[in-house]
């Protein structure tokens, strides 16, 4: 008999790496690979969904990971560029979903927002905010929307940025000295882009677009191209700066 928390992470992204890095080093953590807590059919108490660029793909996978866990296993789903009310739709048992907000940067964070579906069952709930705690953030309930706040916020000012960027207002150095030396930002915001993933701004964007219909959340057109090209900061070596390695950066847009 044991009480450690048996859970997987599932996803290839910065966040999904960032979260497994931190859940191993937990006591009273168990990290399993999904395909092998599937393959051996161990129970796992939490599954953490991380995608958010495609909804097709989320909500495939969301779907397909349903069918090797059991019906009461809690299940946190990253909510960048997707309400908890609808990816809780896709379940046959949705009441067990509970979306969070998250950047990769995990280990600079003290807080990470969590969010009930309209499904979601209260027991789930308390077992999210648990486990959260449990592993040494703070949490923040806000309402069910498209990215939850911090990220929305700043998904907005790096999209502003991009946008000056285009309009060649000043070159990516000066926006991001300007935003770190004139607001006391602790990062500029293209770079801080480039650290989060430009695939997780573009997602929570994209999403606030989609459901809101209003323009000023239209994702700036260079973040777009350099989501497609599949540039998307540090993790990949280029986005709107270049990265020989983690201590040269140079310019690329």
């Amino acid at each position: 008999m044991t009480n450690k928390q048996v859970v997987s992470v599932v996803g290839t992204n910065l966040l999904a790496d960032a979260l497994r890095k931190q859940l191993s080093s937990m006591k009273g953590v168990e990290v399993l690979d999904f395909q092998e807590a599937k393959t051996r059919s161990i129970p796992l108490h939490i599954v953490i969904e991380t995608s958010n660029l495609e909804l097709a793909e989320k909500k495939a996978r969301l779907q397909n990971m349903e069918k090797y866990i059991a019906s009461d296993t809690l299940i946190l789903s990253s909510v960048l560029g997707v309400t908890a009310t609808q990816a809780a739709s896709w379940l046959s048992h949705p009441s067990r979903l509970v979306g969070f907000a998250a950047f990769a940067n995990l280990e600079q964070t003290e807080l990470i927002e969590l969010c009930a579906a309209l499904q979601t069952d209260a027991g789930y709930a308390k077992q999210a905010e648990a486990f959260i705690t449990a592993i040494g953030k703070e949490t923040e309930w806000v309402e069910d929307e498209v990215g939850l706040v911090f990220p929305r916020i700043l998904s907005m000012i790096v999209n502003e940025a991009a946008f000056a960027l285009m309009e060649k207002i000043s070159s990516a150095e000066e926006i991001d000295t300007a935003m770190r030396k004139g607001t006391n930002y602790p990062m500029g915001p293209l770079a801080w882009a480039d650290e989060v993933g430009l695939d997780d701004i573009y997602a929570v964007l994209s999403g606030l677009h989609r459901d809101l219909g209003e323009d000023r959340y239209r994702p700036a057109p260079i973040l777009r191209k350099l989501v497609h090209a599949g540039w998307l900061g540090q993790k990949t070596g280029r986005g709107f700066y270049t990265y020989a390695n983690q201590d040269a950066k140079e310019t690329f847009v």
